[in-house]
Protein backbone atom coordinates (compact mmCIF):
# COMPACT_ATOMS: atom_id res chain seq x y z
CA UNK A 1 0.00 0.00 0.00
CA UNK A 2 1.42 3.97 -0.97
CA UNK A 3 0.89 6.83 0.51
CA UNK A 4 1.48 9.78 -1.93
CA UNK A 5 1.54 13.46 -0.63
CA UNK A 6 -0.35 16.25 -2.88
CA UNK A 7 0.77 18.91 -0.89
CA UNK A 8 -1.05 20.54 1.90
CA UNK A 9 -3.58 18.68 3.75
CA UNK A 10 -4.03 16.37 0.22
CA UNK A 11 -3.09 12.46 0.13
CA UNK A 12 -3.90 9.21 -1.43
CA UNK A 13 -3.55 6.28 0.36
CA UNK A 14 -3.47 3.21 -3.11
CA UNK A 15 -4.43 -0.59 -2.47
CA UNK A 16 -6.52 -2.64 -4.30
CA UNK A 17 -8.75 1.09 -4.40
CA UNK A 18 -7.22 4.12 -3.45
CA UNK A 19 -8.93 6.82 -1.04
CA UNK A 20 -7.54 10.40 -1.69
CA UNK A 21 -8.26 13.44 1.58
CA UNK A 22 -9.10 17.12 1.23
CA UNK A 23 -7.85 17.31 -2.74
CA UNK A 24 -6.81 21.17 -3.50
CA UNK A 25 -6.56 22.76 -7.33
CA UNK A 26 -2.88 24.43 -6.81
CA UNK A 27 -3.04 27.87 -8.47
CA UNK A 28 -5.14 28.98 -5.54
CA UNK A 29 -2.74 27.96 -3.04
CA UNK A 30 0.59 28.61 -4.88
CA UNK A 31 1.07 24.30 -5.65
CA UNK A 32 1.12 22.52 -8.94
CA UNK A 33 -2.53 21.65 -9.65
CA UNK A 34 -2.91 18.10 -8.53
CA UNK A 35 -4.62 15.66 -10.89
CA UNK A 36 -6.00 12.44 -8.96
CA UNK A 37 -7.82 8.92 -9.84
CA UNK A 38 -9.56 8.07 -6.63
CA UNK A 39 -12.28 5.43 -5.91
CA UNK A 40 -13.25 7.43 -2.65
CA UNK A 41 -12.38 11.51 -2.07
CA UNK A 42 -12.74 12.60 1.61
CA UNK A 43 -14.04 16.39 2.55
CA UNK A 44 -13.19 17.72 5.93
CA UNK A 45 -14.97 21.15 5.16
CA UNK A 46 -15.50 23.21 2.32
CA UNK A 47 -13.09 25.51 1.63
CA UNK A 48 -11.00 26.76 -1.20
CA UNK A 49 -7.70 24.49 -0.46
CA UNK A 50 -9.56 21.16 0.80
CA UNK A 51 -12.54 21.02 -1.60
CA UNK A 52 -11.55 21.00 -5.45
CA UNK A 53 -13.10 18.56 -6.74
CA UNK A 54 -11.75 19.33 -10.38
CA UNK A 55 -8.47 17.61 -9.51
CA UNK A 56 -9.80 14.50 -8.92
CA UNK A 57 -9.86 13.13 -12.82
CA UNK A 58 -12.65 10.31 -12.54
CA UNK A 59 -16.06 11.52 -12.14
CA UNK A 60 -17.29 8.19 -10.73
CA UNK A 61 -15.70 8.08 -7.19
CA UNK A 62 -17.60 8.43 -4.03
CA UNK A 63 -17.52 11.13 -2.33
CA UNK A 64 -17.92 12.12 1.45
CA UNK A 65 -17.98 15.32 3.20
CA UNK A 66 -20.67 14.32 5.95
CA UNK A 67 -20.24 12.86 9.41
CA UNK A 68 -21.34 9.20 9.81
CA UNK A 69 -19.98 6.38 8.80
CA UNK A 70 -19.85 4.46 5.55
CA UNK A 71 -18.12 1.41 4.33
CA UNK A 72 -17.03 1.94 0.21
CA UNK A 73 -14.83 -0.08 -1.85
CA UNK A 74 -12.97 -1.76 1.29
CA UNK A 75 -12.98 1.02 2.83
CA UNK A 76 -14.25 1.15 6.68
CA UNK A 77 -14.69 4.85 7.13
CA UNK A 78 -15.88 7.11 10.47
CA UNK A 79 -16.17 10.95 10.14
CA UNK A 80 -16.78 12.77 13.75
CA UNK A 81 -17.61 16.40 13.64
CA UNK A 82 -14.90 18.60 14.98
CA UNK A 83 -14.91 22.47 14.77
CA UNK A 84 -11.95 24.35 12.60
CA UNK A 85 -11.60 26.30 15.90
CA UNK A 86 -11.67 26.91 19.09
CA UNK A 87 -14.73 28.29 19.46
CA UNK A 88 -17.08 26.16 18.82
CA UNK A 89 -16.78 26.88 14.95
CA UNK A 90 -18.22 30.57 15.31
CA UNK A 91 -15.23 31.52 13.46
CA UNK A 92 -14.30 29.58 10.96
CA UNK A 93 -16.86 26.96 11.08
CA UNK A 94 -17.32 22.84 11.02
CA UNK A 95 -14.33 20.47 10.65
CA UNK A 96 -14.88 16.53 9.91
CA UNK A 97 -12.17 13.94 10.97
CA UNK A 98 -12.32 11.03 9.69
CA UNK A 99 -10.63 7.54 10.36
CA UNK A 100 -10.72 5.07 7.55
CA UNK A 101 -9.66 1.68 7.80
CA UNK A 102 -7.34 -0.11 4.62
CA UNK A 103 -5.17 -3.74 4.57
CA UNK A 104 -5.73 -3.54 8.44
CA UNK A 105 -4.32 -0.32 8.84
CA UNK A 106 -6.09 2.31 10.24
CA UNK A 107 -5.36 5.84 9.23
CA UNK A 108 -6.96 9.34 10.66
CA UNK A 109 -7.11 12.94 9.11
CA UNK A 110 -7.70 15.64 10.90
CA UNK A 111 -8.65 18.30 8.30
CA UNK A 112 -8.02 21.75 9.15
CA UNK A 113 -9.20 20.76 13.03
CA UNK A 114 -8.92 23.74 15.46
CA UNK A 115 -8.98 22.48 18.86
CA UNK A 116 -7.73 19.47 20.50
CA UNK A 117 -9.51 16.27 20.85
CA UNK A 118 -10.47 14.59 23.75
CA UNK A 119 -10.79 11.28 25.28
CA UNK A 120 -14.44 11.33 24.04
CA UNK A 121 -13.52 11.74 20.57
CA UNK A 122 -10.78 9.34 20.55
CA UNK A 123 -13.84 6.81 21.76
CA UNK A 124 -15.77 7.69 18.82
CA UNK A 125 -12.36 6.78 16.16
CA UNK A 126 -11.20 3.96 18.07
CA UNK A 127 -8.00 2.84 16.55
CA UNK A 128 -5.44 4.53 15.50
CA UNK A 129 -2.13 3.64 13.83
CA UNK A 130 -1.56 6.50 11.58
CA UNK A 131 -2.07 10.11 12.12
CA UNK A 132 -2.26 13.16 9.56
CA UNK A 133 -2.20 16.18 11.54
CA UNK A 134 -2.26 20.02 10.66
CA UNK A 135 0.58 21.50 12.30
CA UNK A 136 1.00 24.84 10.54
CA UNK A 137 -1.17 26.28 13.07
CA UNK A 138 -2.61 29.32 11.56
CA UNK A 139 -6.31 28.32 10.68
CA UNK A 140 -5.38 25.02 12.71
CA UNK A 141 -4.78 24.02 15.98
CA UNK A 142 -1.30 25.56 17.93
CA UNK A 143 1.59 23.32 18.07
CA UNK A 144 0.81 22.33 21.97
CA UNK A 145 -2.87 21.15 21.17
CA UNK A 146 -1.05 19.16 18.24
CA UNK A 147 0.70 17.19 20.71
CA UNK A 148 -1.90 17.11 22.73
CA UNK A 149 -3.86 15.42 20.09
CA UNK A 150 -1.35 13.15 19.80
CA UNK A 151 -1.06 11.80 23.19
CA UNK A 152 -4.81 11.34 23.10
CA UNK A 153 -5.17 9.27 19.86
CA UNK A 154 -1.44 7.07 19.99
CA UNK A 155 -0.95 6.21 16.88
CA UNK A 156 2.31 4.22 15.83
CA UNK A 157 3.04 6.91 12.80
CA UNK A 158 2.37 10.66 12.70
CA UNK A 159 2.48 12.86 9.18
CA UNK A 160 2.64 16.19 9.28
CA UNK A 161 0.46 18.02 6.87
CA UNK A 162 -0.76 21.57 6.31
CA UNK A 163 2.72 23.69 6.67
CA UNK A 164 4.27 26.24 4.73
CA UNK A 165 6.13 24.67 1.94
CA UNK A 166 8.25 25.86 -0.64
CA UNK A 167 5.28 27.95 -3.25
CA UNK A 168 2.95 27.80 -0.88
CA UNK A 169 1.17 31.22 -0.62
CA UNK A 170 -0.79 30.89 2.49
CA UNK A 171 0.41 31.92 5.91
CA UNK A 172 1.52 29.10 8.16
CA UNK A 173 4.29 27.51 9.57
CA UNK A 174 6.87 25.43 8.56
CA UNK A 175 6.69 21.50 9.65
CA UNK A 176 9.76 22.73 12.08
CA UNK A 177 7.86 24.24 14.23
CA UNK A 178 6.38 21.26 15.19
CA UNK A 179 9.14 19.00 15.11
CA UNK A 180 10.69 20.94 17.44
CA UNK A 181 8.63 19.81 20.48
CA UNK A 182 9.20 15.81 18.89
CA UNK A 183 11.61 15.48 22.10
CA UNK A 184 12.16 11.68 21.85
CA UNK A 185 9.90 11.07 18.93
CA UNK A 186 11.98 9.36 15.98
CA UNK A 187 11.98 11.90 13.22
CA UNK A 188 12.13 10.31 9.60
CA UNK A 189 12.69 12.84 6.61
CA UNK A 190 11.64 10.47 3.89
CA UNK A 191 12.79 12.28 0.68
CA UNK A 192 10.06 12.01 -1.06
CA UNK A 193 6.45 12.45 -1.15
CA UNK A 194 5.82 8.73 -1.57
CA UNK A 195 6.29 5.97 0.66
CA UNK A 196 5.12 2.50 0.58
CA UNK A 197 3.37 1.26 4.20
CA UNK A 198 2.41 -2.23 5.56
CA UNK A 199 1.71 -3.48 8.86
CA UNK A 200 5.48 -3.88 9.78
CA UNK A 201 5.83 -0.27 9.59
CA UNK A 202 3.54 -0.14 12.74
CA UNK A 203 6.05 -1.68 15.03
CA UNK A 204 8.39 0.12 17.78
CA UNK A 205 8.73 3.31 19.04
CA UNK A 206 6.20 6.01 17.39
CA UNK A 207 8.22 7.69 14.31
CA UNK A 208 6.95 11.32 12.68
CA UNK A 209 7.23 10.66 8.59
CA UNK A 210 7.97 13.44 7.05
CA UNK A 211 7.10 13.73 3.35
CA UNK A 212 9.17 15.90 0.81
CA UNK A 213 7.73 17.91 -1.81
Amino acid sequence: MRITWYGHACFKVQGEHSIVTDPHDGKSIGLPAPSIDADVVLMSHDHFDHNCRTAIRNSNCKLINKPGKYNEKGFEITGIETFHDEASGSKRGKNIVFKFKANDINFCHLGDLGHALNSEHARKLGEVDVLFIPVGETYTLPISECWETVNVLQPKIVIPMHYKIGTLTLPINPVDVFLRNAGSEEVVHLGSREKEINKEDLSGGRKIWVFSF
